[in-house]
């Protein structure tokens, strides 16, 4: 089997590299935001509940402010509500991103992500800024809210990777979209630096900084970015790949079995002209693709447990071991360190194996072992940042190879027949079904959590972690066995 070069990189250009770039930045600044909410929820819990209900941290507002705005009598009340305010987002999410998927595919992907990333934007700086300035405390208001924000950001992800797609061919995909999926973590890193930068202050500036930067890298966006190679007349990576015969079927996705598959549907685009755009796949024709299914449901498994730690790690770290607001936030960063290194070297590995599943299957059963021993970790930050970031490398790894370079893979397996406009659609069936699973998480995490403790919540996430394993098992066993098929036929010619 033959390991992939570096050569690959020789040939991209300065537009690769500014494509890469942009479409980096504007997924991160998406992710400062949502980690700005996450950040700041015990300020928003204090300011939500009546002050003598929290005696150990100072008061935030005055006492007639408790008088006009009978939020939550107690900070029980306003936590089951932040769980609820988390699953309307990622629900509203996970429904955009189906939306959002087929509309990528037939709009121009710049237009969407740029005014996904605008529209967003305003709404958080409403949502955490403005009501805050005017004091104007609202349940179904913020749930309306969140709901759109929900909506908004669900366009971003199915172009950002759809573009990526169209750029980069499948020579060394899992290795490029692993450094390229890290935006996530690394917006999760810069959004916990700014929120904790301006905490002091309140935490609607936390939300005013955030939402401001966003916007601006919306518009960034809007001027400068190119969807694909064909607007500035360069050749498709996918073609100029059959073209050189370095790879026979570089449209090929890694989670087959090496056998040619026949589920009597008829995926391919026939009689298309040279220079014209291929028609965009149906939505239920690229749900039916192979793979789709399973990495969706596997995905929904595994994004609950990578969301759960997005959105409650800090508030864990506080409440659980009484270390301040500012210092869960920056400790929090080591779990998206851990993420970033594992995507970039997991996608590594799969590209030298030219094999997905097994990869994943090896990281989800030592995920599960991370997970026993992050719920044991004593009361000592060091130790805590490092238990982290093996947790963060084992789960946030598999849940940025899944979301990225996967899926980018089932957007343009070889029954599409050059059929482009699968990558958005399918990109959302995914990251949709994934954000799913996530929205149902998140309130069962504040509910198992206000019932029991934080520790059955930890036995939920092992759980959830073997489901993803079970729904790529068939796909494991297949690439498995390919991969000793192709020993054999080695051994066999020696």
């Amino acid at each position: 089997m033959a390991l992939p070069r570096c050569g690959f990189l020789s040939q991209y250009t300065q537009h690769h590299l500014l494509v890469f770039l942009l479409t980096f930045l504007s997924y991160a600044l998406l992710h400062a935001s949502r980690k700005t909410f996450s950040n700041v929820k015990v300020s928003i819990t204090a300011q939500w509940t009546p002050s003598i209900q929290n005696a150990s941290l100072p008061i935030l507002a005055p006492g007639q402010v408790w008088n006009e705005n009978q939020l939550f009598p107690d900070p029980q009340g306003a936590t089951l509500f932040l769980g609820a305010l988390d699953t309307i987002f990622l629900f509203s999410y996970a429904v955009g991103l189906f939306i959002s998927g087929i509309i990528g595919d037939r709009l121009n992907l710049r237009y969407v992500l740029s005014c996904g990333l605008c529209c967003s934007a305003a709404v958080e700086f409403v949502f955490g800024t403005l009501t805050e300035w005017f004091h104007f405390y609202n349940v179904y208001f913020y749930c309306s809210l969140w709901g759109l924000n929900g909506l908004l950001q669900s366009t971003c992800w199915p172009c950002v990777v759809a573009v990526m797609g169209n750029w980069f061919g499948k020579a060394g995909r899992g290795f490029i979209f692993g450094m390229w999926s890290a935006c996530a973590s690394v917006g999760n890193i810069l959004g916990a630096f700014l929120a904790s930068c301006v905490l002091k202050y309140g935490y609607e500036y936390a939300f005013l900084v955030t939402s401001s930067v966003q916007f601006a890298g919306g518009v960034v966006v809007f001027f400068g970015l190119l969807s694909s190679p064909e607007e500035l007349g360069l050749q498709d990576p996918a073609e100029g790949e059959g073209a050189s015969g370095r790879d026979e079927d570089s449209r090929r996705p890694l989670i087959g079995d090496g056998e040619e598959v026949d589920d009597g549907i008829d995926y391919s685009i026939q009689g298309e002209e040279p220079n014209k755009k291929p028609a965009p796949i149906g939505f239920f024709q690229a749900f039916c693709l192979p793979g789709v299914l399973s990495y969706s449901l596997a995905y929904a498994c595994l994004k609950l447990v990578n969301y759960s730690f997005f959105f409650w790690l800090p508030f864990y770290l506080s409440v659980n071991y009484g270390w301040k607001e500012t210092e869960a936030d920056q400790l929090s960063i080591w779990y998206d360190v851990g993420g970033i290194i594992g995507g970039t070297v997991l996608g590594l590995i799969s590209d030298v194996l030219q094999k997905r599943a097994p990869v994943l299957a090896v990281s989800l059963i030592l995920a599960m072992g991370s997970l026993i021993g992050y719920s044991n970790s004593p009361n000592n930050q060091p130790v805590n940042a490092v238990l982290m970031a093996i947790t963060g490398f084992f789960i946030g790894g598999p849940s940025n190879m899944i979301s990225s370079a996967i899926s980018a893979d089932l957007g343009r397996q070889e029954v599409l027949q050059g059929s482009q406009e699968a990558l958005a659609t399918v990109t959302g069936i995914v990251d949709g079904t994934g954000s799913v699973g996530a929205a149902a998480g998140q309130y069962l995490v504040s509910l198992i959590e206000s019932k029991l403790n934080w520790m059955c919540v930890f036995y939920f996430f092992i759980v959830m972690t073997g489901g993803s394993l079970i729904f790529i098992s068939p796909l494991i066993v297949n690439e498995v066995r390919a991969m000793l098929q192709e020993r054999r036929s080695q051994v066999h010619r020696l």
